[in-house]
């Protein structure tokens, strides 16, 4: 195994010492154009490239360039944006006035304004402390979304990121699970998955799903990098999906909002915000609450969810702010069907005492330094402290009844901390501009697993009952602590304004263990004890090694960008999910898994009326993780094995028309056209040489549907607005072995997963302080599922859910 030592000479490049290059201050006050009194929290932005500063109380603004001309952009709510051409030459003062709007905006001019926000702020080459510059990235305002914000609705939320897939079988939104480009949607567990830039997943090494979303209604945008991600946030193949949470609003001491929801299937949720900004300090707080029948029997649920954000600035150049975050929810889960008791109702539910439920507390401490105008610093100190309780009758038959015996329960603890330190600085390399950042993080997990027996009741009590029923054939209890620290770095090289280079570089140092016992216990046919005997289990995996990527970005005009991105993904394998016993299949051993994502694309605007992202990607999957049929004795089972390398490929695109702007020109309507779509294709490469099962080579890889459409129109006039999306994919399986429907119409844990597509419909209408939203979600009331799952909340086919309404009401003071 190479050392530490060996690597080091990788980061030295991003140490380069930094050239002193000169620098000209441009400065200025901004003022109410009616009153002359100044504007505080004016945002400065050079169009071509970003923030580059705000104004003080005193409405003054600064910050340094080494442009001789330079276009900026004047932006605040609540006043008309104006932009403006400088030449530079030295230090430059421009004062500037702007106009506030005669009358509050209506719905569709805050949404138009929302869209120009957007265009300033997108994820563009460098922001804060990140690097985006050639990598595949998308923004989701989800205010402008016209989902259904109080259930999460991910079908909708999610409508204009290319080619995802998602699991769609949870009404209330209490779980994400999304997947793209063949990886497996459940809970999100192949992205690495942030709140505001801190992790929030079980244990991102050793369990990386994500049992926590933060509630659409906090949300203010949704941020996704694909695979190239993998540098700077770590080793998933999906790459990044960073929750960035609503901001305490600037300009008021205290801001009210309540929102109300009634909903199909007894749905109820409330969410209730206090935001607001005094003086040096600064706060967001919400609490959300949910309850709902569910529309299977046996499948109500009950959430309550806290958060806090306080923000202290210590200074013009130090921000400190602190966050905590706690969720608790108990769900009752109907379990899965075959294929035959779907075909037959899909919609029946023949688990009774089936339960399951989260305990979720996440904190972080920020600190985040401007050392100077070209150099940032920021540090997280993030941690979770959280439980997973999960408790039922589980076989691998569906139509077998219950029993009402002891039930199987699964408790798993997750205590993890660590942190994440990062240094951007823009400079001269070589006579050219530069941008370099360079990174370490430290993480920390403490894990336990414990599987026994249940109670033999009905409720959910998630206590082990191991005294009363000390022969349970699935007992073990396992500790696994991960060790897991990296250092990494990326930079930006201008070769000139129009074209960019960004190497990257990061290095991982892992260490997974596992120390516990497991019970194997034998009974004869009269259920005597035959064998009693504890198996002890002690392994450790260490292993250290350096992804690459280089990144390229050309602009042939200000409002077009070719990009391209080819980095190295890698998944490690732990011990956390393999300890447990599953009847639905068994597990043989496992190598992490490694590949490389490539990214080619054209993004950009034409003439304001047409916004488009259409790409091609190529993702080189080894060692891929899957089910395959396998024999064991003389029974045929399913078996978790590294089954081969893979080959996924494909196009996405997304496209939108502005079609008031192209036709219509009113400023009080908001007519937009959007087409996402992906076509991809997959096959197993190779295929592991001990597959019982037979060679898999020239097979389809799971969770690929061949198109992936979703398409809709969303329009406006003055107050009202509203949405008609439709969404389509095509068939795709759900095992290695492209088993058929036949094959697993006995579990329903594999076969194909048949083609669907939803049509959504959504309106909203504000007035003053108040806000109607409703919607119809499914509204030809199509029967279909996107999941067969392995175990909970299966195992099974699990329903997606019929046609169902909504409507909420929103107070804002």
């Amino acid at each position: 195994m190479m050392r530490l030592k060996d690597y080091s000479i990788t980061l030295v490049i991003y140490l380069i010492s930094v050239l002193a290059i000169a620098q000209s201050k441009v400065s200025g006050v901004i003022q109410n154009q009616a009153t002359q009194q100044p504007v505080a929290n004016v945002e400065v932005y050079n169009k071509k490239g970003g923030l580059l500063a705000k104004t003080n109380t005193d409405g003054y603004y600064e910050f340094n360039t080494n442009k001789d001309r330079i276009t900026l952009v004047f932006f605040i709510f609540e006043y008309k944006s104006i932009e403006v051409t400088v030449d530079v030459n030295g230090d430059t003062t421009l004062n500037q006035s702007i106009e506030p709007y005669a009358e509050v905006l209506t719905a569709v001019e805050i949404s138009a304004k929302r869209a120009e926000e957007f265009e300033l702020t997108r994820l563009r080459d460098v922001e804060e402390t990140a690097i985006y510059a050639g990598k595949k990235t998308e923004v989701i305002l989800v205010d402008q979304s016209m989902a259904n914000l109080a259930t999460n609705n991910a079908r909708q939320l999610y409508s204009q990121v290319a080619g995802l897939n998602i699991f769609q079988n949870d009404d209330a939104g209490l779980q994400l699970n999304i997947g793209g480009r063949g990886l497996d949607p459940n809970r999100t567990s192949n992205f690495n998955t942030r709140q505001n830039g801190y992790d929030i997943s079980a244990d991102v090494l050793g369990y990386p799903e994500s049992y926590y979303t933060p509630p659409a209604e906090a949300v203010d945008q949704i941020q996704v990098v694909r695979g190239a991600a993998s540098l700077q946030y770590g080793t998933q193949f999906g790459g990044l999906i960073n929750f960035k949470l609503k901001s305490p609003n600037p300009n008021k001491p205290i801001e009210f909002i309540t929102r109300n929801t009634l909903g199909s299937f007894g749905l109820y949720t409330n969410f209730t915000s206090l935001s607001g900004t005094k003086d040096k300090f600064s706060y967001y707080t919400y609490f959300n609450y949910k309850k709902g029948d569910g529309f299977r029997p046996n499948s109500q649920f009950e959430s309550k969810n806290a958060y806090a954000y306080l923000g202290y600035q210590l200074s013009d150049r130090t921000k400190l702010s602190g966050e905590l975050t706690y969720l608790r929810y108990l769900v009752q889960q109907p379990g899965g069907l075959n294929d035959s008791q779907f075909a037959q109702d899909p919609f029946q539910g023949n688990r009774t005492r089936n339960w399951f439920q989260i305990d979720w507390l996440l904190y972080n401490f920020k600190v985040a330094h401007e050392f100077s105008e070209n150099t940032n610093f920021t540090f997280n100190f993030f941690g979770l402290d959280a439980e997973r309780n999960a408790l039922g009758f589980r076989t691998n038959r569906q139509e077998i009844p219950d029993d009402f015996a002891e039930r199987d329960l699964i408790k798993g603890e997750f205590n993890n901390f660590g942190f994440e330190a990062r240094l951007l600085t823009k400079y001269k390399l070589f006579g050219k501009s530069s941008t370099g950042l360079i990174g370490t993080k430290y993480y920390n997990a403490d894990n336990t697993s414990i599987q026994g027996p249940g109670s033999d009741g009905i409720d959910p009590n998630f206590d082990l009952q191991t005294d009363l029923f000390p022969n349970y054939q699935n007992q073990s209890n396992f500790s696994n602590p991960n060790l897991n620290i990296a250092f990494f770095g990326e930079n930006i090289i201008y070769l000139n304004d129009k074209l960019s280079i960004t190497p990257g570089v990061r290095f991982e140092y892992i260490k997974t263990e596992s120390d516990g016992s497991s019970q194997l216990i034998n009974l004869d046919a009269a259920g005597n004890v035959i064998l009693n005997e504890t198996v002890l289990s002690s392994d450790t995996n260490e292993r250290s090694f350096v992804l690459v990527g280089l990144g390229a970005s050309y602009r042939p005009s200000p409002k077009v960008e070719l990009y391209a991105n080819a980095s190295q993904n890698y998944r490690s394998v732990t011990f956390s999910d393999i300890n447990l016993v599953n009847p639905n299949f068994i597990i043989l051993p496992l190598n992490d898994e490694k590949g490389q994502t490539i990214d080619i694309g054209v993004r950009g605007r034409v003439s304001n009326i047409i916004s488009f992202d259409m790409s091609a990607f190529g993702l080189f999957y080894n060692d891929r993780i899957g089910l395959v049929q396998t024999v064991v004795g003389n029974e045929v089972k399913l078996g978790r094995v590294n089954v081969g390398d893979a080959f996924i490929y494909g196009l996405e695109s997304l496209i939108d028309i502005n079609l008031n702007k192209w036709f219509i020109k009113n400023e009080d309507i908001k007519l937009n056209f959007f087409v996402n779509s992906s076509f991809i294709q997959s096959e197993y490469t190779s295929s592991n040489p001990l597959l019982v099962d037979g060679d898999i080579t020239g097979n389809k890889v799971e969770y690929v549907p061949e198109l992936n459409l979703k398409t809709g129109i969303r329009f406006g006039y003055k107050d009202l607005q509203g949405s008609i999306q439709y969404t389509y994919l095509s068939e795709q399986f759900s095992d290695a072995g492209n088993s058929s429907t036949l094959l697993g119409g006995s579990s329903g844990v594999i076969g194909e997963i048949p083609s669907y597509d939803i049509l959504d419909v959504s309106l909203s209408y504000t007035y003053k302080n108040f806000k109607l939203e409703t919607g119809i979600n499914n509204l030809l009331d199509n029967a279909y599922f996107t999941r067969r799952a392995e175990a909970y909340p299966g195992p099974g086919i699990i329903p997606s859910p019929p046609r169902n309404w909504f409507t909420t009401l929103q107070i804002k003071f």
